[in-house]
Order: C-alpha cells, then structure tokens, then sequence
C-alpha cells in the first residue's frame, strides 16, 4: 500500500488530543455569560481539575498526548501551557477567542490567530499545529497556519489518514478528525449558552470508541481523539478514556504520538495525497445564498 510510511510497522496511530477550551466557547456566545457562575465554573473545571487529572493519566500509563489551547486562555492562566510541555506533551494552536474563523470577516480571523501566537511567543511555548475552533475552518485557514511556519491543520475530514494540504508557497500536514471520537457530542450539556443536550453513559462511549480503534487498526487509520477536559475530566469519563488507552496499548500494535510527530512523518511520506485548499465551485443557479 502506497503512502504508509508515517505509520510504520504499526496496524494504527492514535493522537490523544484536549482541546483546554475553559470558559472561551461560552463567552464566544457573548460577554455576558461572563456573568452566569454556574456557567462559568462548569467551564473552569477544565484547565482547574481535569488537566491535571489527565496529565496524571497520562504519567501513569506512560503515552504522549497534544494539547490544543486558545491564547485567551493561556494568558490568563499562565503556567498552564508551560506545565503540559514539561510534562513532556505538545501545546498547540487553537484560536485566541473560540470563535471560530467561519464566523469572522478574513481580517478579524489573521487578528484572532496572529493574538494567540503573540501569546505563546511571550510565554516561550513552541507551537507547531493548529485546530480551529469548533473544527470550522475557512478557506483562509491553512493560509494563516502555513504562513506562520506551522507543521499541521487538524480541523477537517477528508479522509481517516493524514493528507497533505497545498496552501501558498508551501504544504501542510492535515490531521483529520470526525464528530464519532470527539467527547463533546457524547458528554456535552449545558441550559446557557446552550452547548448540546447530552449526558452519554461512559460504557457507551468506550464501546463506541474501542469499536472504532480496532476498526482503523484494520484499515491502518490515525484515530485522532478530542477530548475535552471540562467534560472528559469527570472522574467515570476519565476512566473510560483510561480503559480506552490500555486497550491500546494492550492490542500491541497502536503507537501512541503526539500531532508533531505524526505531522513531521505525513509529510516526509510522499505517498500521501496533496489536496488545495479550496471550496468546491459554485453553480449560482444550482445552489441558494
């Protein structure tokens, strides 16, 4: 099979991916949810009980995970990215404000995303990839992130296995991801801002998602889980995410890797697909506004 050297001798390679939102998609609806404090410490219990619970997890059975943080929340919580490099995981982009670049003008989105990297400049985190906020990136999107000399996107979903994305005078690694191995569509309910409406029990979402990895352990796929510390940090969520690595790691043919480095083996793999960056064209008189 051509295009299979990022993956070795593995059957699959799984990124275990946190997205440390905190408050931002809330006040992304608006300032004045700053306001609900219920609201508010639901989001907080993120970056304040689950990360730390995760790193432990993640001392504890020995795997590399990367963590997407937006700038606004890396800057009021300073020591927060710094902790997770020393605990020897990737940091990455993800927005500054959680809004996400589909809802912003091409000028507000490069302020958005040019905010964040200032922040991690000033706080000397390496920043190598990016993930959108809400996975919706615009078509100026892998501009933004090759412009900036970053390794990867992981936002779309094109395919189960990285692709390459041709974008300016360079090309980027995509990590792709899917709404099946993210925890917000199994675990997600809040009344305001009204985020989603479920409450999955955690033996439904392992089965689903142990299902899933031995599925791309067949196909040889990148099972990219995202994770929310908000919500996958609760004490039965994060032993159903722990049982789900010792499946892994019990299955014996699972490497464990951080997006950097799955980003730097797809693209010195020139067996990949290269794909633009593009929408599709537009037939005006086959589609409404």
């Amino acid at each position: 099979m051509t295009g299979m050297s990022w993956i070795g001798d593995a059957a699959a390679v799984a990124t275990l991916t946190f997205d440390v939102d905190a408050e931002t998609p809330i006040l992304a609806h608006g300032r004045g949810y700053a306001e609900h404090l219920s609201t508010m410490s639901h989001q907080a219990y993120g970056p304040e009980v689950g990360v730390p619970r995760i790193l432990d997890l993640l001392d504890e059975l020995g795997v590399p995970a990367t963590f997407f943080v937006p700038g606004w929340v890396a800057q009021h919580r300073p020591g927060l990215a710094a902790g997770i490099v020393e605990r020897g995981h990737g940091v990455a982009h993800h927005s500054y404000s959680h809004r996400p670049p589909t809802s912003l003008t091409a000028a507000d989105e490069r302020a958005d995303f040019e905010r964040a990297l200032e922040v991690f400049a000033e706080q000397g985190i390496p920043i190598s990839g990016h993930r959108a906020a809400l996975w919706e990136a615009s078509p100026q999107t892998p501009q933004l992130v090759t412009e900036h000399g970053l390794l990867y996107d992981s936002s779309l979903m094109a395919d189960d296995r990285p692709y390459r994305i041709a974008a300016g005078k360079r090309e980027i690694a995509e990590l792709p991801v899917h709404w099946s191995l993210d925890d917000w569509e199994q675990y997600a309910f809040l009344p305001a801002a009204q985020i989603g409406s479920v409450i999955t029990a955690p033996a439904t979402v392992l089965a689903m998602w142990r299902n899933e990895l031995d599925a791309m352990r067949h196909f040889r796929c990148l099972f990219n889980l995202c994770a929310h510390p908000f919500l996958s940090g609760r004490p039965g969520r994060l032993l159903a995410l722990r049982r789900l690595i010792e499946v892994g790691l019990e299955r014996g043919d699972v490497r464990f890797a951080r997006c950097r480095d799955v980003a730097s083996a797809a693209l010195a793999d020139a067996g990949l697909p290269v794909r633009p960056a593009q929408p599709p064209p537009m037939e005006l008189s086959a589609f409404p506004d």
